[in-house]
């Protein structure tokens, strides 16, 4: 049986990934881990650990602790912080990983690198400027205007991203915010988008799907109106979508291995934009995609493994187009206990006197 480590466990990215691995026709062994002892108590693995938070000294020694304990062989991970983490560490982890070259993930966590590659690369993306000083968000605004998009260059959900036409309300955003030389100001784009999920493996592509997004869950709740939770996706195919999916996957590796998500935008003129692509992890909503046939978390497994894997009928979207997905918080509510918390905080006390 294979033994498998799920890091951020009782988060909804992790949720998806665990029941994905539950609809494989073998049965696997899943150890949760998560830095919140609450967030913890929902984890759908067969164990539940608490971790320190990454930056913490022990974290890497803590894991490698679990990782030996109870012989895992493969670890995965749903979030980016934790990811950046452990792509710079691989070396030192006790159990394999299917991650991209390690300068490929640096270039593709920050957010303005990638889109130089890819305008260097001759790929059509919103114009973009680094905000160093003052002088940089007049000019911005008054180059890329009257809208522009504010956000930070590195972090998932939206991180930090405000949408203003007025220079004196980004101008505070970004102070608010301490994003002077980390935040980027890019041309308005519509509200239209689609991500386009591949899979490779050391420069084969095994599989890739396209899915629209409908709009945002709560999206009332974020002044961007980009929250990161994708409310209602559809399955959706398109071939120039496919070839610039690829040609922007190539421009930042040329050999891609690994999980590879490019978000697309389209520009006022209905041209798709790469914004951002999402390396070692899967989107949320990658459930949807093994309810429905297209299990990619299974296929990632096996490749990790060196084993067979189950062959969709076609390398680009397999899924027909029109697959709906509506979604809202993924978990149903956890009833616990304030000794399965206390335990839990023990627990992660005695692993740090080990």
């Amino acid at each position: 049986m294979k033994r498998i480590l799920v890091s951020g466990a009782g988060g909804a990215p992790a949720t998806n990934f665990v029941r994905s691995l539950r609809l494989m026709k073998e049965p696997v062994y899943l150890v949760g881990t998560d830095c919140n002892v609450y967030t913890l108590q929902r984890a759908e693995t067969d164990v539940k650990l608490l971790v320190p938070r990454v930056g913490e000294a022990d974290y890497l020694e803590i894991i490698n602790g679990i990782i030996t304990e109870y012989g895992v062989e493969f670890l995965h991970v749903q979030n980016d912080r934790e990811l950046e983490f452990i792509s710079e560490n691989r070396d030192k982890l006790k159990a394999k990983v299917f991650l991209p070259a390690l300068t490929t993930m640096r270039l593709c966590f920050d957010k303005y690198a990638s889109y130089q590659a890819w305008r260097e690369a001759g790929i059509k993306v919103p114009e973009t400027t680094l905000l160093k000083t003052v002088g940089d968000l007049r000019v911005a605004m008054g180059k890329l205007g009257p809208k522009i998009w504010l956000r930070d260059i590195k972090g998932a959900a939206g991180n930090g991203s405000y949408p203003t036409s007025d220079f004196e309300e980004a101008l505070s955003w970004i102070n608010f915010k301490k994003g002077w030389g980390h935040f980027t100001a890019a041309e308005w784009l519509t509200e239209q988008s689609v991500t386009w999920r591949s899979i490779w493996n050391h420069g084969e592509l095994i599989v890739a799907q396209g899915r629209k997004r409908v709009y945002w869950e709560l999206s009332d709740r974020a002044p961007s109106g980009v929250t990161g939770v994708t409310g209602t996706g559809v399955t959706y195919a398109d071939s120039n979508l496919d070839e610039l999916a690829i040609r922007t996957i190539l421009a930042v590796d040329k050999k891609p291995h690994g999980i590879f998500s490019v978000d697309m935008t389209y520009d006022t003129k209905g041209t798709p934009n790469p914004t951002e692509i999402n390396v070692g992890r899967f989107f949320t909503t990658h459930l949807f995609f093994s309810q429905a046939g297209l299990n990619m978390p299974e296929i990632v497994v096996k490749l990790a493994y060196g084993e067979d894997f189950p062959k969709p009928e076609r390398v680009l979207n397999p899924l027909p187009n029109g697959l709906v997905w509506v979604r809202g918080v993924d978990f149903c509510p956890v009833l616990t206990t304030t000794e399965n918390v206390l335990t839990s905080e023990k627990a992660l006390q005695i692993r740090r006197q080990d």
